[in-house]
């Protein structure tokens, strides 16, 4: 059994009823706030605002601030393990993150934590202004990215759509990805222990790209690494609950749920609501499902949409949120009228 039991986030993943289900966004702090946009040019780039505290505090708050959202997710990026790990990460404007050429024998666990300070000097800064806000029942929220995620960007070196390098690298060089996925498994580890030591109450792990494999290779890279990261965490915070969110990965999902360890499902937007409710949420929490789109159109849809996941998905423990990140021309009006209507 966890911990807290006072803050509605910390309840609904102790599987816990309540009257109404917390709220966050993902990407809810971003460009879509002017307050984010005002604070980024002032920075001038996006790993300054990432690796400073005050600049990740402000902008972690800021839809606190506005909203009141029932959680607070670190402000970060999943691309800062690779960059303690050795690897050049840069992010470009108009093209996203770009990183140096992958180099297995030039990456190193010596000095992730020293890279990674900022970080940790972050989260214990951003709880100790929620309580002198008076945000004392927002959790917050600490996060990485996946070993099989991050690995696609230092392999292909940005984002991509095809993943035909990583794939590659991946079927072509077993040995040598087997090594970089080990790396990441400790160094995202180790990553989040010191997270929930700095003041995190609840950990997501972003599997963004479950979706890009299959078979052997989603138990295998998928799976069982979620399983050795949440393994080493809860051995040290046994408390700590963990959110799993492998988006897209469909068929596999019940095996992920069953086999990780984690204590709550992120729901991407593709999944059907009764699947969801009949399948998913009779095992543990669940998070989700709103597609963003929804989100950025607004107006009757939205509350349609709205409406109708709380009424499918709310007479179990369930957190609300997007099936993916909040797009950054979403109009603020949106999302206070999502708000009011989940609140009623």
């Amino acid at each position: 059994m966890f911990v807290f039991m006072t803050k509605l986030m910390l309840k609904t993943l102790q599987m816990v009823n309540t009257d109404k289900p917390p709220i966050w966004f993902m990407r809810q702090a971003g460009r879509y706030l002017p307050e984010y946009r005002e604070l980024r040019a002032k920075a001038g780039d996006f790993l300054t605002m990432c690796y400073t505290p005050d600049y990740a505090t402000e902008v972690t708050l800021q839809p606190i601030r506005r909203f009141g959202f029932d959680a607070a997710i670190l402000f970060s990026d999943i691309l800062v393990t690779p960059d303690a790990l050795g690897q050049d990460v840069k992010f470009i404007p108009g093209q996203g993150p770009v990183l140096g050429e992958l180099n297995l024998d030039a990456l190193s666990l010596d000095n992730i934590h020293t890279h990674l300070d900022p970080v940790y000097s972050a989260i214990g800064q951003i709880r100790t202004q929620l309580d002198k806000e008076g945000f004392t029942d927002t959790t917050l929220i600490g996060f990485a990215g996946s070993p099989l995620t991050v690995a696609t960007y230092m392999i292909e070196g940005r984002g991509t759509k095809d993943f035909m390098q990583f794939k590659k690298f991946l079927y072509g060089k077993p040995a040598e990805f087997d090594r970089l996925i080990d790396l990441l498994i400790e160094c995202t580890a180790e990553y989040l222990i010191k997270q929930v030591d700095a003041g995190a109450e609840v950990l997501q792990l972003f599997e963004s790209w479950a979706g890009a494999i299959g078979g052997f290779a989603f138990e295998k890279y998928v799976i069982e690494t979620n399983q050795k990261i949440i393994s080493k965490v809860k051995a040290v915070h046994p408390h700590i609950p963990i959110i799993g969110f492998p988006k897209a990965a469909g068929y596999y999902l019940k095996e992920y749920m069953t086999k990780t360890g984690i204590d709550a499902l992120g729901c991407d937007f593709t999944l059907p609501l009764n699947f969801i409710r009949d399948e998913l949420q009779t095992v543990m929490p669940v998070q989700g499902n709103l597609d963003p789109g929804i989100l950025y159109a607004g107006g009757d849809i939205l509350e349609r949409e709205v409406k109708n996941i709380c009424d499918t998905l709310g007479h179990k423990p369930y957190i609300f949120n997007l099936g993916h990140g909040i797009h950054k021309d979403t109009p603020i009006t949106h999302v206070e009228q999502a708000l009011k209507i989940i609140r009623g």
